[in-house]
């Protein structure tokens, strides 16, 4: 409706009414107007109505939603499901063009708004999470290990005699497989125990690069998230080593962006040295289905390169989401959830550390792992050969999901290269534990009910065990454990 149609509209309806008809409209323009010049995550969320009449305004700036349209090409938007038209707001054309997932197509003017306003949205966010001089991002969708390739494979033309990548170890299969699918060959450098905590060897890392040659190294390829009792890599160090070494640097911030002190060790890092591009994963930050990621970086050059290095065009689907959800949560709303976030891994590590004395087990010490948390099973491993795996499967089946049992010792090949003690992100960890880490939309209802079900288990292993006598209830850790008195 446009002040034409609102003035036609007082032949049928009384002005007054037509008159306030149009001023509600208004501000929902008004929102739109403010989202097209500011191109930031709105301070408030809006309300579905805002969003979908949005959605819809873009959708009818697409060739394959004109009237009149007649299309000869072979990509015309056409779809045979209605169904799957309503699914994507009938934005159909995805993003992109053939060389470059960022361009703008000329027969989708409202897919391709989409995509730049997704972009801008998302670096705003990046900025409010702790990454103040961010300058430049762009939603791709694949998620964070293939978006690591895209990084790869862009890096070849700027170093085509390199064939090494320096990667501190982090027993995850994706990261690995990225490099190994860009074609490069991964030189993995072995954490150090501190305590209880796996750190970087700073020093190795040095020493390698200095051992291959500099000009043999694509980059390093450095972590934040990760799971305990591993740590985020030391940025700050890595940095200043790329930046003496004239190296890129890498990092897989996959699910980072929900931690200020990931956000900040890469604020750091790209103040003190060389930090080239991070990647982010939008389902675990933004919660958001599976399928998308957010490069990003400190030049504007670097990560236009990456997304030219995308052939063709791209499904539109993940910016989409993401733009649908922080439109819907505003600034505020994603502060609220990373405030909450913080919360839950306080609760959850104070719960877990009162279970774990009631078995004579201890919340392992990983103070700079902001995100997961680690229990010992020593003394269950000792229980019998399989009792710690037993627990996993006993987890599984009692839905409980997130939760890894790491026992010793467990060896697995990836690509032809084989790990020792994987999970534990070293060849000998002292002994086995229980992962669980507290990620963004984690309640405390989620942790009161796998607190009930792991003290279940445990319970199970020591019935075995002594059958003379009950396992001794906890005492606080009971409370917040009584959620839920159905059978698991």
């Amino acid at each position: 409706m446009n002040v034409e149609n609102f003035g036609a509209s007082e032949r049928l309806v009384n002005a007054a009414y037509v008159r306030q008809g149009a001023q509600g409209r208004r501000a929902h323009e008004l929102r739109l107007r403010a989202l097209l010049e500011q191109g930031k995550c709105p301070e408030d969320g809006w309300d579905e109505s805002t969003i979908e009449l949005f959605l819809h305004e873009l959708a009818i700036m697409d060739s394959n939603n004109f009237l009149g349209n007649c299309g000869v090409g072979e990509r015309e938007g056409r779809v045979a499901s209605g169904m799957v038209a309503r699914r994507h707001y009938r934005l159909i054309h995805g993003i992109g063009r053939s060389g470059d997932i960022s361009a703008v197509q000329p027969k989708a003017a409202g897919s391709s708004l989409l995509n730049k306003l997704t972009n801008s949205v998302v670096l705003d966010i990046i900025k409010l999470a702790g990454v103040r001089t961010v300058t430049n991002c762009f939603v791709v969708p694949m998620a964070t290990g293939m978006s690591l390739t895209l990084c790869f494979l862009t890096l070849r033309h700027k170093r085509p005699k390199a064939k090494y990548i320096i990667w501190p170890r982090i027993d995850q299969k994706s990261c690995f497989k990225s490099m190994i699918t860009a074609g490069f060959e991964p030189v993995v450098i072995e954490n150090v125990l501190e305590g209880d905590e796996l750190r970087t060897d700073i020093k190795a890392v040095e020493a390698k690069i200095q051992d291959l040659g500099a000009e043999n190294v694509l980059c390093v390829h450095s972590t934040t998230s990760c799971f305990a009792p591993r740590v985020p890599d030391r940025l700050e160090e890595l940095a200043v080593i790329c930046s003496n070494y004239d190296i890129p640097h890498i990092v897989n911030n996959a699910y980072g962006v929900q931690s200020s002190k990931c956000m900040h060790l890469i604020q750091q890092g790209a103040r003190v040295g060389r930090i080239d591009a991070f990647i982010q994963s939008l389902d675990k930050n933004f919660m958001v289905p599976v399928g998308g990621a957010i490069i990003a970086g400190f030049s504007d050059s670097f990560i236009q390169d990456i997304s030219k290095m995308y052939p063709g065009r791209a499904s539109a689907s993940p910016s989409l989401d993401v733009l649908i959800t922080l439109l819907s949560l505003g600034d505020s709303g994603y502060r609220q959830l990373l405030k909450e976030r913080k919360e839950m891994f306080s609760y959850l590590s104070s719960q877990l550390r009162k279970l774990a004395e009631v078995y004579n087990e201890r919340l392992l010490n990983i103070p700079h792992n902001p995100i997961s948390l680690a229990m010992s099973l020593e003394n269950l491993d000792k229980h019998s050969d399989m009792a710690v795996t037993q627990l996993g499967s006993m987890l599984f089946t009692r839905q409980v999901s997130g939760a890894r049992v790491v026992p010793l010792g467990s060896l697995q090949t990836v690509n032809n290269y084989t790990f020792k003690g994987f999970m534990s992100h070293t060849n000998n960890y002292p002994c086995a534990y229980l992962n669980a880490a507290s990620a963004i939309g984690m309640k405390k209802q989620d942790v009161d009910l796998f607190l009930k079900r792991l003290d279940k288990c445990m319970k199970t292993f020591r019935k075995e065990k002594s059958s003379r006598k009950d396992v001794p209830e906890m005492d606080n850790c009971t409370k917040h454990t009584s959620v839920g008195e159905t059978e698991d």
